[in-house]
């Protein structure tokens, strides 16, 4: 029976290694960049992930590059203004504070893929390159996740971006 639930133990172990994707670059640790695939037609893309800094110094995040699928990559933030929601992007990028994690989500900071070449189908992956203020850059791979259910061409299939228009 030990020897059953040990090898069960470590096949999961085994499965939960092989989903996971993260990366690391100096103290940074940047954990599951995803994307949900989008429709036919659907100018934009979102992009999200969790960036924490392990140091004792705060970084920012100022630029994203994933020629393959857009070639304007932007951050974003939406924040309520006046009982609005408003989307902005961020010229200057997203501190990562010493000893924080920041997530970028939907309905929060983001990457916005504008003008996507293609759609982005589940299970498909994508790279993209990350660069920081101080830490440099590194490339990581975008591992598109299944869209909104039910959603419909023009409500936002990937992250409810539906104002963004291209």
């Amino acid at each position: 029976m030990k020897r059953i639930l040990a090898t069960a133990v470590a096949l999961a172990l085994c499965a939960s290694a092989a989903f996971a994707h993260d990366f690391t670059l100096g103290t940074l640790e940047i954990e599951h960049p995803a994307s949900k695939a989008t429709l036919p037609g659907q100018p934009v893309g979102g992009g999200f992930m969790i960036v924490t800094n392990k140091g004792t110094e705060a970084d920012r995040l100022v630029s994203i590059a994933a020629p393959d699928v857009s070639d304007d990559v932007q951050i974003h933030e939406m924040a309520m203004e006046n009982d609005v929601m408003k989307m902005r992007q961020l010229p200057d990028g997203i501190e990562i504070p010493a000893g924080a994690t920041v997530e970028l989500k939907p309905g929060g900071l983001h990457v916005m893929f504008m003008k996507i070449k293609h759609p982005f189908k589940e299970g498909e992956k994508f790279k993209a390159t990350l660069t920081f203020e101080k830490a440099g850059t590194i490339d990581v791979d975008f591992t598109v996740e299944a869209a909104k259910p039910g959603a419909k061409k023009g409500e936002g299939a990937s992250g409810d971006h539906e104002g963004h228009g291209g």
